[in-house]
């Protein structure tokens, strides 16, 4: 399923704009997870959250909803990753799986200062694919450009992680399918458009998402390993808008939404 989304739902210049002024605010996730198919949880990355919390995110939300969640900046923070085993057990015992079937991709930012190195490597073994009887999927997002190597898409690839596509002004992108689903985060949206992002890019990105369900990445965006299908015969996609004119990002994932229809 391709699925389209937001990061968070808590914004106070979406009242009005996405919210209904009237809309009280601990319903705001009832209402967004009504009108988009996904959102990204970054109140992970900043605090340490309770299984109370997961578990009243899970029944607040329709049946076939997902959530991604941001792994905590006290792990992805660290200069050595390879050490964070125990952190990682933390994180993953905090009430993560109250989300059940409701949990998609653990997103790990990486810090911009986090260069690429056989860290990496220790770091993506100690992701598992399984906790308390749920299935887990990792993606990492990178923010240094001495990640834009083949050895860094064959890691990602042998460890079953997705290697997010940041459209940004800021960071690098690499377009590479290394999982059997595809992390994007769009960061370009704009005020003067109604969507966030005119009709053409919005189309181009409905595209691209559909190339990515397929298992295989968009000629046109970069990649850094000879391109191969990921033994699936199609693929999640998760599509976050994230920033840029924020305002506007309830208004993208919704008019992707519409598209799919």
């Amino acid at each position: 399923m391709i699925r389209f989304g937001i990061g968070g739902w808590t914004f106070e210049e979406w009242r009005g704009s996405f919210y209904p002024h009237d809309l009280p605010a601990k319903r705001e996730l009832e209402y967004a997870s009504r009108k988009l198919t996904t959102i990204e949880i970054n109140g992970t990355f900043y605090r340490t959250q309770t299984p109370a919390s997961f578990k009243k995110w899970h029944d607040e939300t329709p049946p076939d909803f997902v959530f991604s969640v941001k792994a905590p900046r006290y792990i992805v923070g660290k200069k050595e990753l390879a050490g964070t085993a125990e952190l990682i057990e933390v994180f993953l015992n905090s009430g993560l799986t109250e989300l059940k079937h409701k949990l998609g991709p653990i997103l790990w930012q990486l810090a911009p200062f986090k260069k690429f190195d056989p860290d990496i490597s220790a770091f993506l073994k100690m992701l598992p694919h399984k906790h308390d009887g749920v299935e887990l999927r990792h993606a990492i997002e990178i923010r240094s450009k001495s990640f834009l190597v083949p050895a860094f898409v064959d890691l990602a690839r042998f460890h079953n992680v997705a290697i997010v596509y940041a459209d940004s002004d800021d960071y690098p992108a690499i377009a590479d399918v290394t999982s059997d689903f595809t992390y994007a985060r769009l960061q370009r949206c704009v005020e003067s458009e109604p969507a966030g992002y005119s009709k053409k890019a919005l189309d181009q990105w409905m595209a691209r998402a559909h190339e990515w369900e397929n298992g295989v990445a968009p000629e046109e965006l970069e990649t850094y390993r000879t391109p191969t299908k990921v033994a699936k015969e199609k693929h999640d996609v998760f599509v976050y808008f994230i920033s840029g004119a924020k305002v506007r990002a309830p208004d993208a994932a919704m008019a992707m939404i519409e598209r799919l229809k």
